[in-house]
Order: structure tokens, then C-alpha cells, then sequence
């Protein structure tokens, strides 16, 4: 982790972490939905389940990202993902951050044609009903906030301290190309570093001090933004 990759406070930026998280459990659902016959395809982030920042990642320390599949539909699967970090200097390790992820596989030729996932081998019947359980709550709770429509609100005119007007703030970001995906439409992980950006100004200027990320409770990719 190089200084560019720093907050103020001089630790691993939470968006970087999120961004290098979305980006291992894109390759590693590619990869395998890749293994079948038919259309190419790439693995697009439909969601993020509760996100961890268990310890700060620190410049000079090397992040180890892993991602492994732990359950599929005919449609989506679910990864899931680790990053340890590692003083190279001490060899001190320790894990930093943990995620689930939710990906459906989006033809390369269409790209609003979605892929049949192939199975993966449970090592038990018990791992595949608690998968099962998990898929089932999360498409729940998707279906359920793309039907909530929420409106930004303005800011009010000269907002005193403390209050919602006050510490509300936006981001405006011009698309380029490597924000985007093969496909032409922003990755999953750009759009989390920009979301933890906005949210790290707003808490800060809320709290008049240096904040970082804790946690994520969960993300719902409902459109694609495109270039």
C-alpha cells in the first residue's frame, strides 16, 4: 500500500479496501462462471452484504485479498472475501477486513443477458442449506429497497452546526475509462470508494475530527452507470 492509497490519518483509505475487495470477488465469479459452455461473460456486483473494517491497513503494509465462492443459484452467486494485512518488515499479519459479495454473470454480447451460474460442490448439506438461507434473506432485502424511492433532499439555506443540513455534502465524479468494466459501465468498487469518500466528509465535518470507516451494513446495485 503506497501513500496514494492514504487518508488523512495516514491508514489505507476504506474505499481503497472496498474497491480492492469488489475487485477480487469479480475475478474470481468471471472465472467461474467461465468454466461452461455458451457465451463469455463477466461477473457484475448486484450487492454487498455486511462489511467488516476489523483493523487499519497501514501505508507500507502489504494487503493480502482472498475471495472464495461459497454458494450459487441459477443466476447469482456469492462470494466471499478476506484481506489480511502483512508488516513486511515485523511479518506481522492480521485479518483487516471481511465481506460477502453478490454477483449475477452478464454476457459479454449483451450485456442485459444474464447467465446461468455453474453449481459448485458444498462440502456439506449443512453449508448448502445455510448458503440457501442467505441467498433467500438477501434477494428479499433487495427486492424491498429498489421498491423505496428516495429523493435527495437540499440542503436548507445557512444550516446550523450539528444538524442534517449542516454535514450533508455530494460528489460529482466524471466517468472515465478506468472507472469502467469491459462492458463500458462503472465497477461495483469505483462506486463504493466514491459512496465511503462522500460519507467520510459527511461524518467528518459532523464530528469536527478525523473518522474512518467501521463498517457497511449493506449495498444494493440496482442500475449500471454508464460511461
Amino acid at each position: 500500500m503506497r501513500p496514494d492509497d492514504a487518508n488523512i490519518v495516514g491508514n489505507v483509505h476504506g474505499g481503497t479496501i472496498l474497491k480492492m475487495i469488489e475487485e477480487a470477488g469479480c475475478i474470481v465469479g468471471t472465472r467461474h462462471c467461465n468454466t461452461q459452455d455458451g457465451d463469455r461473460c463477466m461477473a457484475a456486483l448486484v450487492r454487498v452484504e455486511k462489511t467488516e473494517f476489523l483493523f487499519p491497513v497501514f501505508i507500507g503494509e502489504v494487503a493480502h485479498v482472498t475471495a472464495e465462492i461459497t454458494y450459487t443459484s441459477t443466476h447469482s452467486l456469492e462470494v466471499q472475501v478476506q484481506v489480511m494485512s502483512e508488516n513486511i518488515l515485523t511479518g506481522v499479519k492480521k485479518l483487516a477486513n471481511k465481506a460477502a459479495l453478490w454477483y449475477v454473470p452478464c454476457s459479454l454480447k449483451n450485456v442485459d443477458k444474464i447467465m446461468d451460474v455453474p453449481p459448485i460442490k458444498y462440502a456439506s448439506v449443512e453449508q448448502e442449506e445455510l448458503g440457501r438461507k442467505r441467498y433467500g434473506a438477501q434477494k428479499m432485502e433487495r427486492q424491498e429497497t429498489k421498491a423505496r424511492i428516495e429523493d435527495v433532499v437540499p440542503p436548507p439555506p445557512n444550516p446550523g452546526q450539528h444538524t442534517v443540513g449542516f454535514s450533508q455534502s455530494s460528489l460529482i465524479h466524471l466517468v472515465g475509462p478506468s472507472d469502467c468494466t469491459i462492458h463500458n459501465y462503472v465497477h461495483g468498487g469505483v462506486t463504493m470508494k466514491l459512496m465511503d469518500e462522500v460519507a467520510g466528509i459527511v461524518a467528518a465535518r459532523h464530528c469536527s475530527t478525523n473518522i474512518v470507516t467501521a463498517s457497511v451494513d449493506a449495498i444494493n446495485f440496482h442500475r449500471k452507470i454508464i460511461k
